[in-house]
């Protein structure tokens, strides 16, 4: 298991924590520059979280059902 699912299943309180501006700041003596470096992180978790939702995701597509396979399916659950 990866870190980052790690750290998502055991709650909140390990992802979000409170910082320091000060704190923040002193890392790269410029508040905006620190700031800008933490977004960018945001951003690469945000797009490998997605890329991984949309591959679980993609085990459950089916590409090759037609409009009339999905009706007839529609019946076959009504029947049932």
């Amino acid at each position: 298991m990866s870190k980052l699912r790690r750290q998502l299943s055991s709650g909140t309180a390990n992802v979000v924590e409170t910082r320091s501006l000060t704190d923040v700041k002193d890392k790269t003596g410029n508040l905006y520059e620190s700031i800008s470096i933490v977004a960018k992180r945001a951003n690469q978790i945000n797009i490998s979280l997605k890329e991984e939702l949309h591959n679980k995701l993609e085990e459950f597509a089916s590409h090759t059902d037609s409009l009339e396979e999905i009706h007839e399916n529609k019946i076959n659950i009504e029947i049932v």
